[in-house]
């Protein structure tokens, strides 16, 4: 994984004194919240319903055991012992005092960490395949593509300050672990005639309005690939709504232009982009592209398993995915136990989960953007004692795309914006499904929760999709089926009128229902519904 280097220490270092300052200067009281906002904001301090939250950077989610290690020591330090992990890779600390967030960016600056760009209308982090690097259907590790993007993107003079936050994804595998299509820029990393370069997809995203990005270039070579970025910004920068920010995302630019002439002027400004001779030469991507060598696998690890122990057995064939190298294997560490809250751990857990990676996968794990942890490199002679290890810890539960392992933002426990709680309603959803026969009689479903218009939950690329909303001061819950974050990519659709919170709990059984009743041979719950239509699925759920 990347490793800093001396401009990366100064730049965060010094980050933490200026916000320092600025944090004294609003305790003094020498600046108001209205002054103060931009500056925590540029810092990934938010202020919600309880107290400031931190969001921390995690790029394109890797990280190593000594990363989260400091994860952990902040949790314990700062807030009340866990962290929350999130659909952007990042991790949040929801109970921050104002007094102590500079001293957390300071402790996360010596593990190579920060908060800068996880807020404000910049590029916010650079998500990815979880996988990558490991996975047995990539092309190339998307990693070092994302990296350059995170050097480039870094404090960008032009970008700073976008019409609307900004989100990029990078990919290199046919099938989409990271919802690519769903970003404001969308990048699946092809190779044409022997070249390595990227499709661009520009002008997905989620929120009030959800749009699944066109195809804008089917191919951008290496050589042009930061200055045709460049302008795809550009563009955005310059015609971008700003006087309404409800239709400032480049996705709302787009639908109004159109992708043709979106695409026509990326096209002039690129020419002009490229005379400015910004694209890296390929040695700097050698570079980049050295810290994500593949580790030194043992040549001779088995590709045989013990699965006489059947729990372990379940584990095995919900969790366990194909890796590259034979004798090895991907593990996806579920932070979905039944009643428990989607994407938290304690600082325990993250403990553990660190000391896990540091000896059994080269000290190395990711966040996904299902809010899960993945050790992506471990050998299958392994897998037994991590699975037992994890299974004391609470760690083991066997759901990876099952109902229960479920997407949900914090919603109005904790956020400001939302308009309902997502997080009771996901415990409910759990605790009825909670038999793994039943999940697993179900299959790939893949439920996902927002609290609120914005869509932090991606609701509206869940299978099975809930959208929290205000019913005249009193929460309600729509149901939505039929939407897809992956490669067959689609906006889910919303049933009829919204239920209470037990109500929706009925819904979504009722549905389920449906689905076993009516699936052809093969058929995942998708496929159902996009087979039979809503029809069916809404007789059942309305009566």
């Amino acid at each position: 994984m990347y490793k800093y280097d001396e401009y990366d220490h100064s730049i965060v270092a010094s980050r933490v004194e200026e916000f320092r300052d600025q944090v004294q200067r609003r305790l003094a009281g020498q600046i108001t919240e209205d002054q103060f906002k931009p500056l925590r904001l540029m810092n990934g301090l938010y202020l919600q319903l309880h107290a400031y939250m931190l969001r921390v950077a995690v790029p394109y989610g890797t990280l190593d055991s000594r990363q989260m290690h400091m994860l952990a020591h902040i949790a314990r330090k700062y807030d009340r012992g866990y962290g929350h992990f999130t659909t952007r890779q990042n991790l949040q600390y929801n109970w921050i005092k104002l007094e102590d967030a500079p001293d957390i960016l300071a402790d996360l600056a010596t593990v190579e960490m920060h908060a800068i760009q996880t807020s404000g209308n910049c590029i916010r982090n650079i998500s990815s395949d979880q996988f990558a690097g490991a996975a047995a259907d990539e092309l190339t590790d998307p990693r070092p593509w994302a990296e350059l993007l995170r050097q480039w993107s870094s404090f960008h003079p032009e970008f700073s300050y976008l019409p609307r936050k900004f989100k990029i994804a990078v990919i290199a595998a046919e099938e989409d672990r990271a919802a690519m299509r769903l970003h404001d820029i969308g990048l699946r990393i092809v190779e044409r005639d022997g070249r390595l370069g990227a499709e661009v997809y520009v002008g997905g995203g989620m929120g009030r309005t959800p749009m699944i990005a066109p195809l804008i270039k089917d191919f951008v070579p290496f050589d042009d690939f930061v200055s045709y970025l460049e302008a795809c910004l550009r563009v955005y920068n310059r015609y971008g709504r700003r006087d309404n920010m409800y239709k400032a995302r480049i996705k709302i630019l787009i639908h109004e232009l159109g992708a043709e002439q979106y695409a026509a002027e990326v096209e002039e400004e690129f020419r002009a982009v490229k005379a400015l001779g910004i694209d890296p030469p390929q040695a700097e991507f050698d570079r980049i592209a050295a810290h994500f060598a593949p580790p030194a696998y043992d040549a001779r690890a088995a590709d045989e398993l013990d699965r006489s122990d059947p729990d372990f057995a379940v584990w095995l064939d919900q969790n366990v995915s194909a890796h590259k190298q034979p004798g090895y294997a991907v593990v996806t560490i579920s932070l979905k136990p039944i009643g428990g809250i989607p994407g938290d751990a304690s600082a325990d857990q993250i403990d553990l989960m660190a000391d896990l990676a540091e000896r059994f996968s080269f000290d190395e794990l990711r966040v996904t953007h299902a809010q899960n942890i993945v050790l992506p490199h471990v050998r299958k002679a392994d897998l037994h004692t991590i699975w037992q290890q994890l299974r004391d810890a609470g760690l083991a539960e066997a759901n990876l795309d099952l109902i229960s392992d479920i997407i949900a933002c914090p919603g109005l426990d904790y956020c400001s914006l939302a308009n309902a709680r997502s997080i009771p309603l996901a415990q409910k959803i759990a605790t009825r499904f909670s038999d793994i026969g039943r999940q697993r009689e179900l299959g790939e479903l893949k439920l996902k929760i927002s609290g609120c218009i914005n869509a932090c939950g991606h609701h509206h690329a869940g299978h099975i999709g809930i959208l929290g909303v205000d019913r005249k001061g009193v929460e309600n819950y729509q149901l939505l089926l039929g939407g897809s974050g992956a490669e067959d990519v689609s906006l889910g659709t919303i049933t009829g009128p919204g239920f209470s919170e037990d109500g929706i709990v009925d819904a979504i059984e009722r549905a389920t229902d449906v689905y076993l009743r009516e699936r052809d041979e093969g058929e995942r719950f998708l496929d159902t519904y996009r087979r039979l239509g809503m029809a069916p699925f809404k007789e059942a759920i309305y009566g």
